[in-house]
């Protein structure tokens, strides 16, 4: 209620978690979930539900938004964006598994590494700098910095 209450724009979306499938159960967690419709809340956020049952009875429990938690090694089945969708989430998330895929790759090629002493054997694995540029919109950076500053040395001896 405290958030809804505080919402200064009417376009901030006031998003409820509730924990608490781990630890009470579905049932509870729907009696949860039910409150923070209740108080305001626009999307709902239960973590932990276990499969496409318990994630169609949360849909059927509520009629706001609902965000799926697609986290790997957690309690939740994994399931597709399409089998969420088609079971009635609104959005899904997946909050670690950039991450996991980056550092399993660092740790691959750290090992290379060390085995080889050289990182020759893991080049075809690296983003390329053109690549690396693309994704960051390098250029726009570059006409930026030259709108605001001249980098040239001419007239600054």
């Amino acid at each position: 209620k405290s958030a809804v209450k505080a919402r200064k724009d009417k376009n901030f979306l006031i998003i409820a978690r509730t924990d608490a499938n781990a630890v009470e159960g579905l049932e509870k967690t729907i009696s949860r979930v039910k409150a923070y419709v209740d108080a305001g809340a626009d999307m709902i956020f239960p973590e932990a539900l276990k499969d496409e049952k318990e994630f169609q009875k949360m849909r059927k429990a509520t009629k706001v938004y609902l965000l799926a938690n697609m986290t790997e090694f957690g309690k939740s089945k994994l399931l597709s964006a399409k089998e969420l969708n088609n079971l009635g989430y609104n959005l899904v998330i997946y909050p670690v598994t950039t991450q996991r895929l980056a550092l399993k790759n660092v740790e691959d090629g750290l090992r290379q590494i060390f085995k080889d002493g050289h990182q020759n054997n893991v080049i075809d694995k690296m983003q390329t700098r053109k690549r690396l540029y693309e994704l960051v919109e390098y250029e726009k950076y570059n006409e930026f910095d030259s709108s605001i500053f001249n980098f040239s040395k001419k007239g600054h001896e």
